[in-house]
């Protein structure tokens, strides 16, 4: 089985879901990834495809007409205050979509706490069809693959995944040798996109280029040749690639038909070889 592609909700961040749909469709991608919950609670109000039902409905009618599934949904993030019940609403949403995945943020400093945390909520997905991916990010108190793995193996339960995005393994400590080696059961899709060579390595500049800075793939210096060969051969790639100076100029159409054709490129020129 070849991989499937998603469009990511950041690539294409100014559009609402149905237009969404409709850019992946108009592209060539298989799926869609989209935001209900906020990236940083409490700066910003939930989305409205989690508090309208009306968005709710006319959303399910776009992914209908176009046959484009939904790959994940976001953001969970993990705080030593987190009551993990609330997100029972967010999940009931995300399976009436049709999703398969959450993208998960850990932000507990306590390990031991934020493993526990992430197994109640994996458990509370499961019940909704769902899995569970935690993402590493650098400036986060879960910055490289093995602390991330090391978590989710702890939680002990099935449905947990590790999220690799592209951008933050160039970033972290992390080897393709460790992506290569994960087992498959904990990882049920990937994140594609390329960034600069050179690059501010503070907190602070990160998240700026992961953010509003991502580059189209063989326009920056990631490995994303050796990470394709590293990631099992039928993973769902979600191509996640905001450009705010690239918005300016292009649509949030054309952005993603553009991402999806340099991915495959990259993809397919890699496996080749």
């Amino acid at each position: 089985m070849s991989h499937r592609y998603s469009l990511a909700f950041l690539t294409v961040f100014e559009l609402p879901p149905v237009e969404a749909v409709k850019a992946a469709k108009s592209a060539g991608y298989d799926l869609i990834g989209l935001r209900m919950l906020p990236a940083a609670p409490g700066a910003e109000a939930d989305y409205p495809l989690l508090t309208d039902d009306r968005v709710l409905a006319d959303t399910l009618a776009a992914l209908d007409d176009t046959g484009i599934g939904v790959a994940d949904i976001e953001i969970v993030r993990l705080k030593p205050e987190t009551d993990v019940g609330s997100f029972e609403r967010f999940f009931e949403r995300g399976q009436r979509l049709g999703a398969k995945n959450v993208l998960v943020a850990g932000d507990d400093p306590e390990e031991a706490r934020l493993a526990e945390s992430f197994g109640k909520l994996a458990r509370l997905a499961a019940s909704f069809g769902l899995t569970v991916d935690l993402e590493f990010m650098p400036w986060t108190r879960v910055p490289d693959l093995a602390t991330a793995l090391r978590i989710v193996e702890a939680s002990g339960e099935p449905n947990g995944g590790v999220l690799v995005d592209a951008l933050h393994f160039d970033r972290s400590s992390s080897t393709l040798d460790e992506v290569a080696a994960m087992p498959r059961q904990r990882i049920n899709y990937v994140q594609f996109c390329d960034g600069p060579k050179d690059y501010d390595r503070s907190d602070a500049g990160l998240i700026d280029v992961a953010r509003r800075a991502r580059l189209m793939p063989g326009d920056g210096g990631i490995d994303l040749a050796g990470f394709a060969r590293a990631i099992p051969s039928d993973t769902v790639i979600s191509i996640e690639l905001p450009n705010y100076e690239l918005a300016e100029r292009m649509n949030g159409a054309d952005r993603a038909a553009l991402a999806l054709q340099r991915t495959k490129a990259v993809v397919d020129a890699a496996l080749a070889g």
